[in-house]
């Protein structure tokens, strides 16, 4: 019963998370319809990563799951948060993820370095190069909250900047998870094609349009 309704959970978010997500990346930023399509973003993805890492942690061992799904929830949840703060504000609970993002970087650095040295170079099934992405990721980030709670809050452009790429990198994994992890759900004629790479690299153009934008022309006025 309880793994129905985590799997259950985990589809439908992840559904959602993927158009909701589109919707957002489409919709002019900081207006109605790109307010109410990230909002629906934030909450579809966290019901989508918390459900699968619960999965991957507890019922179906999977450590590169438990890694992924750890990220995301951190990055979606730190990226809401940013806009949802006012300027220069900060509260207990962005202490709370950056131990999420300090133990899940640690973590994912020493599976990668025991799956570096082991003698299949695995862990748990994966090699290295999964938990040294999620580990570095997650230790960088966690860098940047150190320096933004020393701050005590960010303003202007580096707000806004914050807040775009964790939400674009959050959806770049649950992107890459569906169309990559997932291949065996679509049709035989597609599997393994460079199709199947378009909605990844058109979420990184997107990113980095917005993150040049908004620094080049101070576009976070109207975000």
């Amino acid at each position: 019963m309880g793994y129905s309704l985590l799997l259950f959970l985990h589809i439908c978010g992840a559904g959602i998370g993927l158009l909701s997500g589109t919707a957002a990346l489409i919709f002019r930023k900081g207006f109605r319809w790109h307010r109410a399509a990230g909002n629906v973003f934030f909450v579809s993805m966290l019901i989508m990563s918390a459900s699968g890492a619960g999965i991957a942690a507890f019922i179906k061992p999977n450590m590169g799951n438990v890694f992924g799904g750890l990220v995301t929830f951190y990055l979606v949840a730190t990226g809401w948060l940013t806009v949802l703060r006012k300027e220069g504000e900060t509260g207990l609970v962005e202490y709370g993820l950056l131990m999420l993002a300090l133990a899940t970087g640690g973590g994912g650095l020493l599976f990668g370095w025991e799956a570096a040295h082991s003698a299949t170079g695995l862990k748990e099934g994966y090699p290295a190069a999964p938990y040294l992405v999620f580990g570095c990721l997650s230790m960088w980030a966690a860098t940047l909250d150190v320096r933004m709670l020393g701050r005590r809050g960010l303003t202007g452009a580096p707000r806004i900047r914050r807040h775009l790429w964790r939400m674009c990198v959050a959806f770049l994994i649950a992107a890459f998870s569906f169309f990559l992890g997932k291949q065996q759900h679509f049709p035989l004629a597609i599997r393994g094609s460079q199709i199947l790479n378009l909605p990844m690299i058109l979420i990184l153009i997107v990113m980095v349009y917005w993150l040049i934008r908004v620094r080049t022309a101070g576009a976070y006025r109207k975000i």
